[in-house]
């Protein structure tokens, strides 16, 4: 499922923001930022997705992106309202990915979600 462009963070300056005032959660393989927008009558969720070059070429970090993004909107209708995510992807998510599937991934995004609440 492609999420529309509208649903991403894109500018450096609205990641920093994240980072910067957000809260984070870890786990082996991620880490998940997450920022709740206050001032903002768009209801909507917002996702930014990192691939550091450590984890591969080109093609192999758009196949994280892409895995990543799928198994995160896929959770969709447990995520809070006007909040921007992000979400640092781990050299070894690779191996998740190809031992686990979309579901490993899911279920990896699920306990980021659930510790990283605490805003």
């Amino acid at each position: 499922m492609a999420s529309p462009k509208r649903r991403r963070l894109s500018r450096s300056g609205e990641f920093d923001r994240v980072y910067r005032d957000g809260s984070s959660h870890a786990t082996r393989y991620l880490v998940l930022y997450t920022f709740p927008r206050k001032d903002e009558e768009r209801e909507e969720v917002r996702l930014g997705v990192s691939v550091s070059r450590k984890v591969g070429g080109a093609v192999e970090r758009n196949r994280v992106k892409r895995v990543l993004r799928e198994a995160f909107w896929g959770l969709a209708d447990r995520l809070p309202p006007r909040h921007d995510f992000v979400i640092v992807a781990r050299t070894e998510i690779k191996e998740l990915i190809e031992r686990d599937g979309m579901s490993g991934v899911a279920a990896n995004l699920e306990e980021a979600l659930a510790g990283g609440r605490s805003t």
